[in-house]
């Protein structure tokens, strides 16, 4: 039996075109009909829903338009073959069906359902992820939302201070420093930290080893200053909250990102790869567990063509 006859053999093949909120499902024979046509909701009961529609079928092929997320899951916990599609092939299959390029999501799941069933046999079906890979990416992928949530902070606090302390701003360049902050919490306003002294502001400044060089008088000549230009007194009663405010926030979300940074570098040098991505040029101890969860295990997937990779990574050339 040849890989067309056997690929024939099984007696459905299926397509998911996945959305937030439901997905449409179509299954189609082995001569092209139509067998199931469905729509779940992206929810337990509807993926309940799918496993039992699909028991009487058992484990049988599967296209999706991604290789991954929650639907991708489902389906191979659900015991199906999972073929996934990049948008190019999606679109060619698309407009076999419709040429017209009409998008419609019922019409999408039978265009790739049929295109699976005529084509399949020469795809690859997508490996289940080992787990720590997998946790290892979600892991790195939150730690980003975490730093550019740390970022948005960042830029709200230094708006606030243009409005009503603008010398802590000259001050301190680096606003994501732990430094900077506990300056805030230290001397709240302007006028605290006149009333606090000299004295006092050398103290902080030795403590946080901020005095190197000329840094230590240039900050302290601009201590000395900090009252001439603020705000108005409610401007800054009201912004010097939103900026203690917003560091207690900035604290949070630091002391967060140290627990991230704990388990991903655990995981990482768990992998038996964690030594050739760390070796890579310019990967440092956070680029390489990122490259590596994203990259993964299944290293066939890019069938030894660079390009792939270069896809994967939003690099490669355009037509």
């Amino acid at each position: 039996m040849n890989d067309s006859q056997q690929w024939q053999q099984h007696r459905a093949f299926g397509a998911l075109d996945w959305a937030s909120e439901k997905h449409s499902v179509v299954l189609v024979n082995q001569t092209g009909k139509v067998i199931e046509d469905f729509e779940i909701e992206h929810s337990a009961l509807g993926w309940k829903k799918f496993r039992e529609k699909l028991q009487p079928y058992g484990s049988i092929p599967f296209a999706i338009e991604t290789s991954q997320g929650v639907a991708v899951e489902q389906l191979l916990e659900a015991g199906m073959l999972v073929y996934p599609l990049n948008p190019k092939s999606a679109q060619a299959y698309r407009e076999r069906k419709a040429p017209s390029g009409v998008k419609d999501d019922r019409l999408d799941a039978w265009s790739f359902a049929d295109a699976l069933r005529m084509d399949g046999q020469n795809w690859k079906a997508l490996r289940p992820e080992e787990p720590l890979i997998k946790e290892l990416r979600l892991l790195c992928r939150d730690e980003v939302t975490l730093i550019e949530q740390r970022t948005a902070f960042v830029n709200q606090l230094r708006h606030a201070l243009a409005e009503y302390y603008p010398a802590a701003l000259e001050a301190f360049e680096d606003w994501t420093s732990l430094s900077a902050w506990m300056f805030l919490q230290r001397f709240a306003t302007p006028e605290s930290l006149a009333q606090a002294g000299k004295r006092q502001w050398q103290k902080f400044l030795h403590s946080r080893r901020l005095w190197g060089s000329d840094q230590g008088p240039r900050r302290m000549e601009i201590f000395a200053h900090a009252t001439e230009f603020t705000g108005t007194p409610p401007t800054v009663k009201a912004k010097s909250l939103l900026a203690q405010s917003l560091v207690q926030m900035l604290f949070a979300i630091e002391k967060q990102l140290a627990v991230y940074r704990q388990r991903i570098e655990e995981l990482f040098a768990r992998h038996p790869d964690h030594e050739l991505f760390g070796s890579l040029p310019g990967a440092g101890p956070k680029i390489a567990p990122r490259l590596l969860s994203e990259i993964g295990d299944d290293r066939q997937r890019f069938g030894g063509d660079p390009q792939n990779l270069q896809c994967l990574a939003g690099s490669a050339p355009g037509d």
